[in-house]
């Protein structure tokens, strides 16, 4: 077994001085905000995959009833993100949802009971409240999330 002898200590002005030579200077605050945003980016970048993504020209349109169309957009089990097409006139009757459903107009107008909601309207439709028909006034657009919808909840 080879003995190897102890190295003497260093003087404490030698430590003294190597620890404040580690010591970082302090970052001016618009260049640590520019790297920690740079640095975000290219994490980001590498996390697109991650994401989902949906172009306009994607997805298929299914028929939900007469004069209505559905594309689905994202499931997570029961909870849908999805669009609906409705034509002028057309109408969802009364139902019920078994989750809060969230809807928003993308385009055109559609009235739900007394109440018209026109581009840019939401409406959130309670679990378990009775729900009025919505009928296009105009062909509409709108994006909901709720529970997946089902023909059969409309009454």
């Amino acid at each position: 077994m080879t003995h190897h002898p102890t190295p003497p200590p260093l003087d404490a002005d030698i430590v003294d001085q190597l620890h404040d030579a580690l010591m970082p200077e302090p970052m001016d605050a618009a260049l640590a905000a520019r790297v920690k945003r740079r640095v975000l980016q290219r994490i980001a970048e590498e996390q697109r995959a991650q994401h989902l993504t949906v172009h306009a020209h994607q997805g298929v349109w299914q028929a939900f009833g007469p004069g209505v169309q559905l594309k689905l957009l994202h499931a997570a089990g029961d909870t849908w993100s999805y669009l609906l097409k409705l034509e002028r006139g057309a109408q969802l009757p009364t139902h019920r949802h078994p989750i809060d459903e969230e809807c928003m107009v993308l385009e055109g107008t559609v009235q739900i009971g007394e109440l018209q909601l026109g581009a840019g309207g939401f409406h959130l439709g309670r679990k378990d409240v009775l729900h009025a028909p919505i009928t296009a006034v105009e062909p509409a657009l709108l994006f909901l999330r709720g529970a997946r919808p089902e023909a059969e909840l409309l009454v």
